[in-house]
This record gives C-alpha cells, structure tokens and sequence, in this order.
C-alpha cells in the first residue's frame, strides 16, 4: 500500500477528471488510475477480467522481479510472447523502472529473432519457455515470483526512450525503430480517436505498432483492453458485442473476414456501441470499407496512413472518403505531403511518385534506426512508398516502392491487383509479386488463399477461376500464373512479406 504522501503524487498525475497530465510517466499512470478507480475494468483476456488495482499490482511485483535481474534504469528490455496479460504487464513493469521496452515478434524465425536481439543488445528477454534464447537471458513470464516482492506502487520514472519497435517486416534487413521520446504522457500517446475512458477491443498482435500505441498505452488514460489471443471473426463480433465495445484498431484483413463471417449469419451481432473504429497498416478494398460504413455508420470509420517512424501521417473520416473512395486523407494541418519523381523533384497532382513528409516547422527527426539508414533529405522524409495527390490535397496509395513490378517498361503495383483478386467468392487474401521473364523483365504471379470451404480450383483454370477479380484490372495487370493455398498469406498484423514469397518462389523455380 502506498504512504499517504506517495498516493498524493499519484493522484496529481491526473486530472479532475482522470486524464493523463502532460509529462506523467506510463509507469507511474497505470498506478494512479488504479488509486482513482481500483475495481475498474482494465484487461480482460478471454474469460479472465483484472481490475486496475490488479493489474497495477502485478506490473509492481513484475518490476521489483525485473530488477532483481539487473534491468534497470536506462536499459532495453526484449519482450517476445504471444498475446497475453503477462505482455502487458511486462510492459508496464519496464516503465515504471525507466527501463525501455523493445516488443519484437514471437513469430520470427531463429536466425530473424538472432539478429534483432543483436541489434537490440538488451539487457534481459522477457518471454517464455518457447523463447529461443540461452537462459541465463530469459526472464520467464511463467517461473513462480518471489512471496515477498512488494506489490506498492514504485516512484514515478521517466523511460527515455519510451520505446523501440521492430520493422513491419514486409521488406529488406531488420531493423528496429527507436521513438527518442519518453514514456511521458503527451500529444503522441494520446488520440482524438480513443478517448479516455473507451472500452476498447483489440485483435491484433501487441507487438505490432497499432496494437501497442491503441491498446497498452490506453490503460494509462483508464481505458478498458479487451484483448484476443489470435483474431478470429465469430469471437471477434462475440467480444465487441458482450462488452459493449466503444473503439478498435483493425487491419483490412480482419476488417474483410468479419465481413464474409457475418454475411453468413442468420442474426447480426449488436455493434450500436461503436463510437471510432480505425484500420490502417495496408490497402483496404472498397467494397469491403462501404460494408463497414453501412454497417456502422460512415462517421464511425477512420483509416490512417503512417508507420512506427511517427515520420507524418494522414487521416479520412468515412464521411469525407465517400466523396473521395480511395483516398488515404490529408495530413494535419501545418505538416504536408511531397510527391517526387526518381530525381526528388516535386510533382504535380494526379502524378503518381515517392510519399515524402514534411512536419510542421519546429518538429525534429520522430525517430532513428538501429540497422538502417533514414530516408530523410532536405527537410522531407518518406516509408518508400508510392502514390498521388488530387487537387485538394489528399492522398491516394498506390503501392510500396520495393514491392513495384516492372513489366515490359511498365510500373504496376500489387496492392491494386490483390485488391482486385479479393473481391472473388471464395478468396480471403492475396499476395502478388514479380517472377523473372526473360520477355518482359517480370511475370505477374498470384498467391491466393481461399476460404477453408472453398476447394482448390483445377490448376488448369486457375486464372478462370479469378476471372471475376480479374476483370476490373487492365490487361496489362492480370497475373500470367496463380496458385492456391489454405494457409496464411497475410500475418495477423495484415501485413504481407512480398520479398519473401518471391525469393522463395524463385529458388523453387
């Protein structure tokens, strides 16, 4: 229990009405809010609901076993796991020491896991047993902690920075993303579009950017974290109806399998209770983002363009993107986004070229690398992806840069094609990638994951089998080959390993 003079800091971390005050530390806030409201609903994974108190107390308890480990102030901290309560709580245990934390996927292969840990060189590896490394690295979520560490809230400390995070992964080398701010409550942790207070449901990997900032950091603002395990459609509408599930952040895979799930249903579940629900982290099919708009109201749904770089973003309303499909938004005001050709000259609307960013005058680098180069010049900074401006500003994605096609002389981008390949019955995603031809440079080729019903077409009508996908694409951006599988093509962040699925195709050839 804390002095009376340790709760009264506490309670001044927030405001009258239980908001974050500018500057608290992440650590010390979830203690706070469990002073304010102790029985409250934080996280409730499965059938399993801790209170703030709780949950507070564990990540006290988790802490003071850290630094019986030597992590400390200063240190960067590896956590590796499935989606867990003990994920959450590891990451609140390493704030409240100041310690950093570095969440990385459990899903990497060894030689992948090897080499972020390398670039990392944390202090511990918080995981499990599973976790491929020595023991005398891993701090083990599972191992009994000692009866007596003290469960009180710790002194409020600053983590600086606040937090490092992997590479979506999609392409090149690993790397890992450093955010040089602190754990200090600020404008970049909070969101217009997750108000305090919000009940949220959360589906994807912890790991993964939007899941991190959208869910564990809305616990410090009193939020209930409703949290899934693995994204599934039918638990997914369970979960969001039971509890009454006001925000969530989701990919446009799961936003297309809810979709195909529900329409299948003889009754809908009751989503009356949403208030905002954003999807970002890949192209969105139109039919599938005008199912969601008549499903919960146009108002409800925002999409979001950005990346773990914090680098510049842009944001549209359902409302504003009915009357400009297609369009990812604009930026915020004061920061704007620069097209440029090959040669980095500016170009003009409707002409398709590199994104850059350029923030408002006064804001710094958001971010720097461990294992690569910033792409920053000249006061611009861009991911390497592809798009255009209309007239007024907004921005359409087009493709990536690395995952572009050259065929015959011509750019064709994927993204535009599986969006395409994914409004056939029976197809849940697809990935497209360029195989070598000796003709014309590179050979469009399909991969396609079908719908546990759906079986395999006949490999010599495979492409007839896509004809309906196949024929709102020109001629020149039909796939010439495709191939079937039931296994999946996109992770559960959304994202799809393109490089990869060519590499291995190639070496196959």
């Amino acid at each position: 229990m804390a002095s009376l003079p340790h709760q009264q800091a506490l309670a001044e971390l927030l405001d009258e009405e239980g908001v974050p005050r500018p500057e608290a530390p992440l650590g010390a806030l979830l203690s706070a809010q469990a002073l304010r409201r102790p029985d409250a609903p934080a996280f409730t994974f499965g059938e399993q609901t801790q209170t703030f108190s709780q949950l507070d107390q564990a990540a006290n308890r988790m802490a003071r076993a850290l630094a019986l480990r030597g992590a400390g102030h200063g240190d960067v901290v590896v956590v590796s796991m499935p989606n867990r309560p003990e994920y959450v709580i590891a990451v609140y245990a390493l704030w409240k020491l100041g310690a950093t934390p570095c969440p990385i996927s459990h899903r990497l292969t060894h030689g992948e896991f090897s080499e972020i840990v390398e670039l990392a060189q944390p202090r511990l590896i918080v995981g499990t047993s599973a976790t491929a490394v020595e023991p005398s690295r891993l701090f083990d979520v599972d191992a009994q902690l000692p009866a007596s560490l003290d469960e009180g809230p710790l002194p409020p400390v600053l983590s600086s920075p606040g937090k490092i995070l992997g590479s979506g992964g999609s392409t090149g080398r690993p790397k890992l993303i450093v955010d040089p701010r602190s754990s200090g409550w600020g404008p970049d942790k909070a969101s217009s579009y997750r108000p305090p207070f919000s009940t949220i449901l959360n589906a994807g990997p912890l790991y993964h950017t939007a899941p991190f900032t959208y869910a564990i950091v809305a616990l410090a603002e009193g939020s209930h974290v409703v949290c899934m395990e693995k994204f599934d459609p039918a638990e997914w509408l369970r979960l969001a109806e039971k509890h009454r599930v006001t925000a969530a952040s989701i990919v446009p895979t799961m936003m297309s399998r809810i979709a195909r799930f529900e329409a299948a249903m003889p009754v809908l579940a009751d989503l009356s209770s949403f208030r905002y629900l954003m999807h970002t982290s890949a192209m969105c099919p139109e039919d599938v983002k005008r199912w969601w708009m008549d499903r919960l109201g146009a108002e409800v749904i925002w999409e979001v363009y950005g990346g773990t770089e914090r680098l510049g973003f842009t944001i549209i309303n359902g409302v504003e993107w009915l009357q400009r499909p297609r369009s990812v938004g604009r930026p915020p005001p004061g920061d704007a986004v620069v097209i440029v050709d090959s040669e980095g000259q500016p170009l003009p609307a409707g002409e398709i070229g590199e994104i850059f960013f350029r923030r408002s005058t006064g804001v710094g680098t958001s971010y720097r690398y461990i294992g690569s180069e910033t792409r920053a010049r000249a006061g611009i900074d861009g991911m390497g992806d592809m798009g255009w401006l209309d007239a007024d500003g907004y921005l359409y994605i087009a493709d990536r840069r690395t995952d572009m096609i050259v065929v015959g002389g011509v750019n064709v981008f994927p993204a535009e094609i599986e969006a395409a390949l994914e409004t056939v019955p029976g197809v849940l995603c697809a990935a497209v990638v360029g195989l070598p031809d000796a003709d014309m440079g590179n050979r469009i080729h399909a991969i396609v994951e079908l719908a546990d019903d759906t079986a395999f077409p006949d490999p010599a009508n495979a492409l007839e089998f896509l004809a309906a996908g196949l024929a709102r694409l020109a001629p020149y951006k039909r796939p010439r080959s495709a191939e079937f599988t039931h296994e999946r093509v996109r992770d559960d962040a959304g994202k799809v390993r393109r490089a990869a699925l060519r590499d291995a195709r190639i070496k196959e050839a």
